[in-house]
């Protein structure tokens, strides 16, 4: 095996490989070539038109819009899902009080994992589908029943939270609602995955610095944070990608598939509107390749920022 071991891994490896060139980079060169025709999707026909698609998707009025939207979620979905989750795992793991065993978590920290991780193992369109009962705007929702019956929403006037595109810190109301839906459903699994991550992290470091005076703001901000700089990084990296998709929450959410009257267009409900609707798959296909390639450089662009050496403890 010492002499042949390049013939031993090619022979294990190249199944693997060809599977993942069939099934995943083929597709991939499918698309790419799509983009460069007019191909309408449902004939056999396609003229090749150059670079003519990418050339249009710089002037689309939607393609802005859908743009900014996934900024939007780009900028807020790994934000407030990592803060909550690192909020969740420092209190879990070293949130407690202190006792002869050192530092704890807050009690029954084993049942609020399993709780707030719950989400994760439901299908994210069973989630969408939850929460548009939740959102029901016919004062038969969970939220505005609960309103009406407390008396701050009229039974007849009840909150139309999906249907509502006016502004809320200049970005239509209706991402904030979906912003909320998609942090609630995945700040349990980074929860857990900072949990694990502070677990390496030795008592002993905390209780020091205890010791030393430091609260616990200061503990979190001076060794926690920095402790975990890689694995936020990475989360970041993931979250962004989920940020760039949406598309489940907003086909089955919003009206029209992205509205009411385009207010919560992405680039996935752009992509789908001009491939099953108009027709358009050459169009649809360099939106989705530019799409690749943005994602492609921003995951890039944020692992060569947030790289640095290794803290050993």
């Amino acid at each position: 095996m010492r002499h042949g071991v390049a013939r031993f891994v090619t022979g294990f490896l190249a199944l693997p490989v060809a599977l993942y060139l069939f099934y995943v980079v083929w597709p991939f060169a499918q698309a790419a070539g799509y983009s460069l025709t007019d191909w309408g999707g449902y004939s056999d026909r396609q003229q090749f038109v150059g670079l003519d698609n990418y050339v249009r998707l710089l002037s689309d009025e939607l393609i802005r819009k859908a743009f900014w939207h996934n900024v939007f979620f780009l900028v807020t979905v790994p934000l407030f899902t990592i803060a909550l989750a690192l909020l969740l795992a420092f209190l879990l793991n070293v949130g407690g009080r202190e006792d002869r065993a050192g530092i704890r978590g807050v009690f029954g920290s084993g049942l609020y994992k399993v709780i707030f991780f719950f989400p994760q193992v439901l299908s994210l369109v069973v989630i969408a589908v939850m929460w548009q009962q939740i959102y029901r705007a016919d004062g038969q929702g969970l939220i505005n029943g609960l309103l009406i019956k407390i008396g701050l929403v009229d039974a007849d006037n009840p909150i139309a939270f999906t249907n509502d595109p006016e502004p809320f810190l200049g970005v239509p109301a209706v991402l904030w609602w979906l912003l909320l839906i998609a942090v609630w459903s995945g700040a349990g699994f980074y929860m857990v995955l900072f949990s694990a991550a502070m677990q390496s992290i030795p008592k002993d470091v905390y209780e020091a610095a205890i010791l030393d005076g430091a609260g616990r703001f200061h503990t979190f901000f001076r060794i926690t944070l920095p402790l975990l700089r890689d694995t936020v990084s990475v989360a970041w990296v993931y979250l962004g990608f989920i940020a760039l998709d949406m598309f489940a929450l907003v086909y089955v959410m919003t009206p029209s598939q992205g509205g009411p009257n385009h207010a919560s267009e992405i680039f996935a409900s752009v992509i789908n509107f001009n491939a099953f609707q108009k027709g358009q798959f050459g169009y649809a296909c360099a939106i989705a390749v530019s799409l690749a390639i943005f994602t492609i450089l921003l995951a890039a662009l944020q692992l060569r920022i947030t790289r640095r050496e290794r803290i050993e403890y």
